[in-house]
């Protein structure tokens, strides 16, 4: 049975067509019953009158979120009926046939509003009727026009789009891992990976030259207003480049993206300032530069953010070197001497570049160290010993001894970057199903336990 997407229908007037969706709304009116019926792609009104028994006795029981099939007749609404606040609002149909598919209980909570006024943990417990509400089924739309649209310029730049492992090893990015035990191999655990880092440069040593993912990752993180234990990415890295390479290709990506949107970018190209030059002007390397016009107007003000120190001092009681984004990027190229010398560590500048809108970082990337002596020189630093280098990063070491080329990348955070067009304030809402911010999976009961004898085929003890 062919089925006609409710927005269509503004388009068919003298049409019949065959409807499917949820009673968003029931309106009776003396012997004349209204509903509008919703389905993904909007929301229609059916006029139900007794000169059509049968159905008008079975559109009587009809209640909000009920699910039902509905054959009509398109009609145009009289003049003074009109409502041009929703595209079908100049038509209504006229109901020939009507099948109830599904009945529903009342929802705990309403779904006719944008939902900020419902506690987050039974919007989130409820999280497939929450994600019924208009705003988040906007949001989750507008998520996958986003991704659609930037793998498609990637593939027309001669991208070529490459999936890496989910099970894998730790890597030093700042976070905590979020581990997996091995059943065949007891007492060892997989790490899910906080990014594809390592895989993305092993592939360019592979030479694919040009790759992207749209990226799953996972950080055991204290969660905030935008972080989250999991997030999705658009991971890409290209060899045989510079710095102004990657951020031009970049800065090309994101305004075609938000362009065909329907944005409009506050200034074209994004302006550039050095890490010193923004904490000195804004106080943080992540500033907003709109105006309040341009906020009311939605506007986007795009700006990279580039020299930042390599390395800084970790709190005390440790006090030693640690990275500052990256311990995989290359310093820059004057700094390099200095780098693998270990000297005026303090001075030495990475090819770190990042992307910030409206005050929020987006993305951010850099030049990677391509050869081993480089990437030695950063654990070094870093207080590892020649020992843990090996154990830990060794096949790194051993595959830029084969012909790595010159290469870099950049990522892009799926939901910051959604969160800046939407105006969002949380991560949340541009999730389908989120964490809780006590660290648990909306709808499921995770984390939970598990029985003894999975413990047991773990070999693991509580």
């Amino acid at each position: 049975m062919q089925r006609t997407p409710i927005d269509e229908t503004k388009n068919l007037v003298g049409k019949e067509v065959n409807l499917f969706g949820w009673v968003n709304v029931r309106r009776d009116h003396g012997k004349i019953i209204f509903i509008d019926l919703r389905d993904r792609s909007g929301v229609a009104q059916v006029v139900f009158t007794p000169s059509n028994k049968d159905v008008y006795e079975l559109a009587n029981k009809l209640r909000s979120e009920w699910v039902v099939r509905l054959k009509g007749k398109v009609n145009a609404r009289p003049e003074k009926m009109v409502n041009l606040e929703i595209p079908t609002g100049k038509v209504e149909i006229e109901p020939l046939e009507l099948e109830i598919l599904n009945e529903a209980e009342t929802p705990p909570f309403p779904i006719d509003t944008d939902g900020q006024e419902i506690d987050e943990e039974v919007r989130l417990k409820y999280r497939y009727l929450d994600l019924r509400r208009e705003r988040l089924q906007k949001n989750i739309i507008l998520r996958s026009k986003f991704v659609d649209l930037a793998r498609q310029f990637l593939f027309k730049k001669g991208f070529l789009e490459i999936e890496t492992p989910i099970l894998s090893a730790p890597t030093p990015e700042g976070s905590r891992d979020f581990v997996v035990p091995s059943r065949l191999n007891p007492g060892k655990f997989f790490a899910l990976p906080q990014s594809p880092q390592q895989y993305k440069q092993l592939l360019m040593v592979a030479g694919f030259e040009k790759y992207f993912q749209i990226a799953r990752c996972f950080r055991d993180e204290d969660l905030r207003a935008d972080r989250g234990f999991e997030h999705t990415q658009i991971d890409l890295e290209i060899s045989f480049v510079e710095q102004k390479d990657v951020m031009a290709l970049d800065e090309e990506m994101i305004t075609a993206v938000v362009e065909s949107m329907g944005y409009k970018i506050k200034q074209k190209p994004f302006p550039v300032f050095t890490c010193q030059e923004a904490i000195t002007k804004f106080g943080a390397d992540k500033f907003d530069l709109r105006t309040e016009e341009d906020k009311k107007n939605g506007v986007l003000a795009y700006a990279w953010v580039i020299d930042f120190p390599f390395f800084e001092k970790e709190a005390p009681p440790a006090g030693g070197w640690t990275f500052t984004h990256n311990p995989f990027s290359m310093a820059k190229p004057e700094h390099l001497d200095w780098l693998v010398k270990g000297e005026n560590i303090d001075q030495i500048l990475t090819t770190q570049y990042d992307l910030v809108c409206n005050g929020i970082e987006i993305g951010g990337g850099s030049i990677r160290a391509h050869k081993p002596e480089m990437l030695e020189a950063v654990f070094r630093i870093m207080g590892y010993s020649k020992n843990d280098i090996q154990k830990q990063f060794g096949h790194m070491l051993e595959a830029f001894k084969f012909g790595a080329p010159p290469h870099g990348g950049i990522a892009h955070g799926i939901e910051r970057n959604l969160m800046t067009l939407l105006g969002e304030d949380y991560l949340r809402e541009v999730q389908a199903f989120p964490q809780t911010s006590s660290g648990r999976t909306s709808v499921m009961d995770a984390p939970g336990e598990l029985s003894d004898k999975q413990l047991q085929e773990l070999k693991i003890k509580i």
